[in-house]
């Protein structure tokens, strides 16, 4: 017997406000609004989008030293973190694929980490399983949204001034309409902006009345795929999984460098070869010339007919005006310039390796 999907706090505001509801990881999420994916992908860059990200997986860690337990189980310094700030990080396998990706903060008397929906089943055993002594929480009580764009800050400071004071991948508790949130400046938009946990009973109030700033409107699942893209950002299950390595994905930038010396994380060995000796492929971005979008499992072959990869991620960029992908092509043929074919629909369509990010990401630093 299947499952029927799960709802967050905001279903009913997603149907109220024409939401078009899909089964996303388990979940009944809304992928586009009566304004459509396109249009609700420009106004989050030009002004500010909503984003229900409830189906996430949020997980309180309480215990002595459970920074340094959780460390045992990435590549990137926990132990070093200090109160107040957030770190992307992944859980990597002992073959040094990764496991998943998250984001964990220093809340001070606890760890508040945020994990995939898709991935919540493996991660919060895998915590619980690991980490001795550390009491692992999962959250259900509370919802979890984002607001993002450039003048998110506006949206989310005229109801919280205390919002405006946070920096990148800085977080705080504050109260939003009397209500004690967690709020986090980050996002995965590539803009600036605000992931807010919010007690699920007071949700959908406070959602209201982000809405009713003039600069904010919903935006669903489909816009915030496209926003990602663009922004260079992986998706889990896409652009990485258990067979890759943090290196071939490009995200050594994540791994600090005492721990990429040190190790002392499961698949360190794999990890430090790769970092040592380079990689057979590697995460790139790639620029159909023509109109048809490249989607995830297109072949990439160089000039000569030859396969060196794949398509992982692929659509219409908005704010590019054109195709966008990721994908992995041998690290020969990776330097951005480099002419290549994509086999879309049996028809060799030509391409180019381009750098990552197609668009500026305008964090606030």
């Amino acid at each position: 017997m299947i499952d029927a999907p799960k709802r967050t706090p905001l279903y009913d505001l997603h149907v109220e406000l024409g939401g078009k509801m899909v089964d996303f990881a388990g979940w009944e999420m809304p992928v586009q609004y009566p304004m459509g994916i396109m249009d609700e992908h420009n106004h989050t860059r030009a002004k500010a989008g909503l984003f229900d990200v409830s189906h996430m997986g949020q997980v309180i860690l309480r215990g002595e030293d459970a920074a340094e337990k959780l460390e045992s189980l990435v590549p990137s310094a926990l132990s070093t973190l200090k109160e107040g700030k957030a770190r992307y990080t992944f859980f990597t396998n002992d073959d040094g694929g990764i496991m998943d990706d998250l984001i964990v903060a220093n809340a001070g008397d606890h760890l508040f980490v945020v994990v995939n929906a898709s991935m919540r089943h493996q991660d919060i055993p895998h915590m619980a399983k690991h980490l001795d002594g550390v009491e692992v929480t999962e959250i259900f009580d509370r919802a979890l949204v984002a607001v993002q764009g450039p003048t998110a800050e506006n949206v989310v400071g005229d109801l919280c001034p205390a919002a405006c004071e946070l920096k990148f991948m800085e977080t705080t508790v504050a109260e939003i309409m009397g209500v004690e949130c967690r709020i986090s400046r980050l996002g995965y938009t590539g803009e600036d902006g605000f992931e807010i946990s919010i007690p699920e009973d007071k949700a959908v109030e406070i959602c209201r009345a982000f809405l009713a700033h003039d600069d904010c409107e919903p935006v669903g699942l489909g816009a915030r795929d496209s926003l990602r893209l663009e922004s260079g950002l992986c998706l889990y299950g896409n652009d990485i999984d258990n067979s890759t390595s943090p290196v071939e994905a490009s995200l050594t930038w994540a791994m600090q460098k005492r721990r990429r010396e040190d190790g002392g994380f499961p698949g360190a060995d794999r990890i430090q070869r790769d970092l040592a000796e380079g990689t057979a492929k590697k995460l790139v971005g790639i620029k159909p010339t023509g109109r048809a979008p490249a989607r995830a499992g297109v072949e990439v072959q160089d000039l000569d007919g030859n396969s060196i990869g794949a398509i992982t991620s692929g659509g219409f960029g908005p704010t590019v005006g054109a195709p966008v992908a990721m994908g992995y092509v041998t690290t020969a043929h990776s330097k951005p310039g480099q002419k290549i074919n994509l086999l879309i629909r049996g028809k060799a369509q030509p391409a180019e390796i381009t750098a990552l990010p197609f668009v500026t990401q305008n964090y606030k630093r």
